[in-house]
Formats: C-alpha cells, structure tokens, sequence
C-alpha cells in the first residue's frame, strides 16, 4: 500500500465511526449550516489581493511533524494580516495533525475564504465541512474514480460549497473534469510516493480548461517562483510547509508575499 492507499483505508473508518456518533441532523443545527459561503474563487482570482492560499498544516507523512506548537489563531490571522488570499486549515489528524476545532477556530476569527483540506470520500465529510465552516472542499482525483468525484462534487454545489479538484497528471485531469468544479489545482507533490517536482505544474496548466480558477500546490519555497507560475497561467497558489516550518508561519508569509509583490512590480514595469 502506498501512502494515499493508507490514507484513504483510515479515512474510510473514521468516516463511518464519525457518522453513527454525529448523525446529519445534528450537523444539520450548526450555526455555520445555512450561512453563506465566502468564494475562494473570486478572493483568488482579485488582482487586489496576492492569489496564495496559506496553509495550517501541523505535520505530514513525509515530512513528519513540521510544526506542533503553532496557534490557529495567531497564525490564521497573521497569514491573512500578511496579504494571503485564502486559508486552507488541515482537518485529519492521523496524517496531518489537523482536526476539525482547528477549521472552527480559523473561521472565528477570519472573513475570507476557507478550505478544508481533508481526504474526502463520502458525502457525509461535505455536510460536516458546511457544519464546521468550510467555503470549499478538496476532491482528489488520485483517491477517487470519476463518477464517484462527478456525484460528490455535485452534492458539495448542492450544499453551496466551492470544489476544488486535485490532480497530479494529465490522465488524472482527463477523466476526472466535470462542471460542478470551481477550482482545479496541480499537486507538485505526488500523493503515492511524496516527490516534488514544480514541472508538474508547468506541464499541465495547459490543459486546465479555462472555464476553472488554476491553483499550483506543493513544493514552492521561492517567491520568484509565483510569476513563473503566474506567466503560464496559474491564477493562485497553495503554500503550506513553506511557512509552517517557520517558528512564526506568518511572519514567514508576510515575508514571502512582501518579496512576491516586489517581483510582481518589477515585472510590470518590464513589461509596460
């Protein structure tokens, strides 16, 4: 089994052991259920605001703990104070360290949009990301067969919930593309053997349809990195270990992004 294959096993019994404690009607009554989700899509894309998603990520498979003392709130708060356009907060524990008082947490405390970052494979983790405040939620395509992605990216829009799919390579895409996507992301970061490789970004964007907002995930350290990115046509960016591995994430966000906006001028001004 490789590390996705153990992911999903796990989650597939946390799955069923969360919905007989915690039945639907009871995520049902959450303050969260029947608000209004904030659109990650038209944060991402506003050309007033930096296009990085900043992740909270406690640990990984394979980078094991990256950062077990950091707040959700100072952190949260600070990657937003910084110029981030969206927040992704870690939801499984096993893996990740996340939980969901995490995603609650972030939500407290922040207006903009929020993804949960989780492996979904069941219509019952959607209804429990609109119970705990989630604006979007992660598909990927690696860990389901297209049809069953097609009916839970449906039941998500059904919920008012933003679907972000993930995928890793071109057949992945292929097969998995339907219309209930908003977002379509591009793991740098291969979910089976955990190698990063940025070109995985550069050889897909090409055949994202346009109709999806383009998100680049994993493996980027280097602000200049963002306007290649930028250039061939990804409108946003997941950063996550980056600024975790950091004692302070969003001092090391504020940082990046300062330094992002820099290179992104001189750019301009290149070009004009």
């Amino acid at each position: 089994m490789n590390i996705l294959d153990k992911i999903i096993a796990q989650k597939q019994i946390e799955v069923a052991e969360r919905s007989s404690m915690v039945p639907v009607k009871l995520l049902e009554k959450s303050v969260f259920f029947e608000g209004k989700v904030v659109s990650m899509k038209k944060y991402v894309t506003d050309p007033e605001k930096s296009g990085i998603i900043s992740e909270f990520k406690r640990k990984s498979p394979s980078k094991g703990m990256i950062n077990s003392s950091a707040s959700v709130e100072a952190v949260s708060v600070g990657y937003m104070q910084a110029g981030t356009s969206a927040l992704s907060i870690l939801t499984d524990t096993d893996f990740f360290g996340g939980s969901n008082a995490d995603l609650k947490e972030a939500r407290k405390f922040n207006f903009c949009p929020i993804l949960r970052k989780d492996f979904v494979v069941d219509e019952y983790q959607l209804l429990e990301a609109k119970s705990i405040g989630a604006d979007c939620v992660l598909l990927i395509a690696a860990a389901l067969a297209p049809a069953r992605l097609k009916e839970l990216a449906a039941f998500a829009k059904n919920l008012g919930l933003e679907v972000l799919m993930e995928v890793h390579d071109g057949e992945e895409l292929e097969r998995s593309l339907c219309v209930d996507l908003d977002l379509v992301g591009v793991n740098n970061r291969d979910l089976k053997t955990f190698d990063v490789s940025l070109q995985t970004s550069l050889d897909l964007v090409g055949k994202i349809p346009a109709d999806f907002v383009k998100i680049s995930e994993s493996g980027i350290s280097d602000p200049a990195t963002l306007i290649t990115l930028k250039k061939v046509g990804f409108d946003g960016f997941l950063i996550g270990e980056n600024f975790m591995k950091s004692s302070r994430p969003e001092q090391a966000a504020y940082n990046f992004i300062k330094e992002y906006k820099k290179l992104l001028t001189k750019e301009t001004e290149v070009n004009a």
